[in-house]
């Protein structure tokens, strides 16, 4: 199987498709690993194409929310090497970790800002100078 780590290129959908425009071909790839995303990823997204965040800064602010990785399964392959770890699942109760989640998100979002509006955000290595590459 093979991985693809760029996760600000795979927020912004990057595809077999994109190939010319980001020099990634996914195609042969069983499983794409990446940020796992919320709603505040995409106003992350649409702040980057815009040219309104750096590229020096983007990882930073795609690991604030602390919610880990996910995984694209892509092919059949990749799909028959799951299996469920019957052991390890448990239980949990809602309203606690919806009360966690919400925390989470209400302290990621401010670090967001704090980041974007911040100096490091230097706002010079910005997505459409990508694209003149």
């Amino acid at each position: 199987m093979v991985y693809w780590t760029q996760q600000s290129a795979l927020l912004l959908g990057v595809r077999e498709r994109d190939e010319s425009t980001y020099g990634i071909d996914t195609e042969t790839y069983d499983v794409i690993k990446g940020w796992r995303a919320n709603a505040s990823y995409f106003y992350i997204a649409k702040e980057f194409v815009r040219d309104n965040i750096d590229v020096d800064i983007l990882e930073e602010l795609l690991s604030l929310g602390g919610l880990g990785i996910q995984y694209c399964i892509k092919t059949e392959r990749a799909y028959a090497g799951l299996h469920e770890l019957k052991d390890e699942l448990e239980t949990v109760e809602y309203t606690e970790f919806n009360d966690r989640y919400n925390a989470r998100d209400i302290m990621a979002r401010k670090k967001m800002r704090d980041l974007v509006n911040s100096d490091a955000n230097t706002v010079t290595n910005v997505f459409s100078t990508l694209l003149e590459r």
